[in-house]
């Protein structure tokens, strides 16, 4: 486990790099001393030169971030949506939008890797937030040669457990049967996800079979147990209705389901979410830790909860250069 504290002290929204980096700057260039004796015209351009440099440096922060943003989405050759069955899907109660899931196909313009990530968008069960937690989470595993999928899973209350389950567990095995097409390995298939989605992860990494497990997983800020007291009743109640079987609870609270054959897991949270604590990541680690499975947990100091990449944040923006570290290390950013 691998603690982060580290400050964030912007004022203002967080993740505003412009307002941090302007008093950073200020810091910096107030260390600067200018010599009484300097001819009035020198000390006149000089100080016009500070200026301009302060001002290009406060606007350096936006110009990286629209330079990552451009490069991911430059590392994106091509999109596909599949539906998860051909005909309905088991259980529909509809022909609607959301009564079909889907996955999106984000190719990479370089698949160095011949490894697939199938993303969970959050949203409490209820709603997915597949720009920030879908869409840019594909480009960025895009821009490191990996094959990324999104995932629309069916919804509460429309939907209960095991619709959602079942579709992430048929989103795998569908991406294993054809990994030719797709031109990823069948043995290099994980699961991201975050939130209810993480909890989502978490399920199919615990409940399984031989084609629908994955071979890694990466939750972020995920929930993971649906009987602690820290539970996120919203994800709860849409997933398993107004009066949740405490049995079934039990069953899908994931830190009470790990076992050795678990696959390996990246973990990233903050100690500041208070939407869904990170104590849901720390008891899923122990667990982890507990059966032998290698795992490495990630808690911030500060950030709020749903940050996504965090791309816009000096400080979380660090977590996904861990999250490559730790897929690099276990050799799933190089063909086999």
């Amino acid at each position: 486990m691998t603690p982060y504290g580290r400050p964030h002290n912007a004022p203002g929204a967080l993740g505003s790099p412009v307002t941090e980096s302007f008093s950073r700057r200020r810091k910096l260039m107030s260390e600067v001393r200018w010599s009484a004796e300097l001819p009035p015209r020198l000390a006149a351009d000089c100080c016009n030169v500070m200026i301009a440099f302060k001002f290009l440096i406060l606007l350096l922060p936006a110009s990286l971030l629209a330079a990552q943003t451009a490069t991911d989405l430059a590392s994106t050759t091509a999109t596909k949506t599949i539906r998860l069955w051909e005909g309905a899907a088991p259980g529909a109660l509809g022909n609607a939008d959301a009564d079909i899931p889907t996955l999106t196909w984000y190719r990479p313009a370089s698949n160095t890797s011949d490894t697939a990530v199938i993303v969970a968008p959050g949203g409490s069960y209820h709603a997915l937030a597949s720009n920030h937690e879908g869409r840019q989470v594909a480009n960025f595993l895009n821009a490191a040669g990996v094959t990324a999928f999104v995932l629309k899973y069916r919804l509460g209350p429309r939907y209960h457990h095991p619709v959602e389950l079942g579709d992430a567990q048929r989103a795998i095995s569908l991406v294993r049967s054809r990994a030719k097409e797709f031109g990823v390995a069948e043995n290099r298939i994980g699961i991201m996800g975050f939130s209810a989605g993480g909890h989502l992860a978490s399920s199919v990494s615990t409940h399984y079979d031989a084609a629908s497990r994955p071979d890694f997983a990466i939750l972020v800020y995920p929930v993971i147990s649906l009987t602690a007291p820290y539970t996120h009743q919203g994800s709860l109640h849409n997933l398993l209705g107004n009066t949740p079987d405490p049995k079934l609870a039990h069953e899908l609270s994931s830190e009470l389901q790990v076992t050795a054959n678990t696959p390996p897991t990246f973990l990233f949270s903050t100690s500041a979410d208070t939407t869904v604590p990170p104590e849901n990541s720390v008891a899923y680690y122990l667990a982890l830790h507990k059966a032998g499975v290698p795992a490495e947990l990630h808690i911030f100091q500060n950030g709020p909860h749903g940050v996504g990449l965090a791309l816009g944040d000096p400080a979380l923006s660090v977590w996904p250069t861990l999250l490559l570290d730790w897929l690099r290390l276990r050799g799933l950013l190089t063909k086999p």
